[in-house]
């Protein structure tokens, strides 16, 4: 038996089966929390109904718990999650771009970035452009406005977001990461900023959720 298995434990597990047909893409595991057990009962489930579906903060030995469920299982370190990813039909109209404003953001960027390419979105990464070096995202301008949708993840005081809604006519999600020093309130200080923006239209998630960001992002480029 393994160490974070209770003797009596059940899976106590209900997936939802239906989920995608409701809303386009089937249940996601949130893993924190999850025995194996649990983690194989409810992948087994979903795996047999669908050719994708993610795993979100997934350790490396919850994502090897779930390849040993299904071998094609792949693990992203960077993004803590586990997905299968058999159907690679691209289903929005266009490229969602997922910005980080510096490298200690890039593990939440990777959250948004691979849970919208299992969703079927095409992914633009435009990593550490932060605004201290503000020449970086403007020499990438054209490229946001080639995306559908932005997803800007930022630590610190969080004002990247701020300025890219400045710059492009697409939809911006800004995603607050905790990251920063002590006045930063892990992530509370961008979360604020970014709810304050002098930018029009930026939506804003919860801290350090990638995820949330990207399943948004993916709803409305695949609006006809």
């Amino acid at each position: 038996m393994k160490a974070n298995e209770h003797p009596d434990s059940s899976p106590h597990c209900v997936p939802d089966l239906d989920r995608e047909r409701r809303i386009g893409f089937p249940e996601v595991i949130y893993c924190p929390g999850k025995t194996d057990e649990q983690l194989r009962s409810v992948a087994s489930a979903l795996f047999a109904a669908h050719p994708n579906v993610l795993a979100t903060r997934a350790t490396p030995a919850q994502g090897a718990v779930l390849r040993a469920v299904d071998a094609r299982v792949c693990y992203s370190d960077l993004g803590r999650v586990a997905y299968l990813h058999l159907d690679r039909t691209l289903r929005g109209r266009g490229e969602i771009a997922v910005v980080s404003a510096g490298t200690t953001d890039i593990p939440v960027a990777e959250e948004a970035a691979c849970t919208a390419e299992v969703m079927g979105s095409a992914v633009r990464r435009i990593y550490d452009v932060g605004v201290a070096g503000i020449h970086r995202v403007l020499k990438r301008r054209e490229e946001l406005d080639a995306c559908e949708v932005v997803i800007v993840c930022a630590g610190m005081e969080g004002a990247l977001p701020s300025v890219v809604g400045g710059l492009t006519s697409r939809p911006v999600i800004a995603v607050p990461t905790s990251i920063g020093y002590g006045a930063s309130f892990q992530g509370l200080a961008a979360l604020l900023g970014m709810l304050n923006s002098c930018a029009p239209g930026v939506t804003v998630v919860n801290i350090d959720n990638g995820f949330g960001a990207a399943y948004a992002a993916c709803r409305i480029n695949r609006l006809r």
